[in-house]
């Protein structure tokens, strides 16, 4: 089976313009998320809007390719890509650009989920621990999951409710797990999902991958005991030069 990893990289950004083109430990941010994904994936590409990110991507080396400006969504996006480059790929990755310490092993464990013929769209989930607060945080999505690993729902509010119980006891009480936001879909499953009209359940929770549920898609969930760090804010860009500095 053939995976290649696409990377959509957008210059604009309201809360921090450009930041696949910051500067992080001495490279571009997304330099370092092309460097490890490339420890996994034989094939990455990055797509792009901009010019700047396009040639600042063929001058460190790796493969980039100009798209829309007009996508709503990653997704969108990364199937123009793999449509211009003509991927011979079964499986298509979905990085974040603004991810430059994604684990390799994190890849590894999406990209085993298709080992499973009936998987037609992965993604990656890490259990939340005891911290009630991130999980009443409704900025990180929650994932409940049937017995084989699939996801039966994403949502902003806390799932499941535990009767009966004190909130700050929930923890305690059911293995809650956090979506991270990386994918993986069959190259044909890519298409057709990329001509899918939104769903009233995408609307209402602002989250893409419900639109696939809506549809009957089949979404198998990884797990990870590893946290990833994106780059939304040039304060996170700082907190990530000091991780890196820790990790030397």
């Amino acid at each position: 089976m053939k995976f290649i990893g696409i990377i959509p990289a957008r210059y604009a950004s309201t809360r921090f313009p450009g930041k696949p083109l910051a500067m992080l430990g001495g490279k571009l941010v997304i330099e370092r998320v092309c460097e490890q994904v490339s420890k996994v994936l034989d094939e990455v590409v990055v797509a792009t809007d901009d010019k700047r990110i396009f040639d600042a991507v063929n001058a460190f080396g790796s493969k980039a390719v100009m798209t829309s400006a007009n996508h709503k969504s990653g997704t969108d996006r990364i199937r123009e890509a793999a449509d211009i480059i003509n991927t011979d790929a079964d499986v298509v990755v979905n990085i974040q650009g603004d991810e430059p310490f994604i684990h390799p092993e994190q890849i590894e464990a999406v990209c085993r989920c298709f080992n499973d013929p009936s998987t037609q769209i992965a993604t990656l989930g890490k259990p939340f621990g005891d911290d009630i607060e991130a999980i009443e945080n409704p900025n990180s999505p929650k994932i409940a999951v049937d017995t084989k690993g699939f996801a039966m729902y994403f949502s902003r509010s806390v799932i499941p409710f535990v009767r009966g119980a004190e909130p700050k006891t929930w923890p305690n009480q059911f293995p809650f797990i956090k979506h991270i936001g990386l994918y993986a879909y069959r190259t044909q499953v890519l298409r057709e999902i990329t001509m899918l009209p939104q769903g009233q359940l995408e609307i209402a929770e602002s989250l893409e991958q419900l639109r696939w549920l809506e549809n009957g898609y089949r979404i198998q969930v990884a797990l990870t005991d590893m946290e990833t760090v994106g780059i939304d804010t040039p304060e996170d860009l700082d907190k990530a030069e000091k991780m890196l500095s820790e990790i030397g």
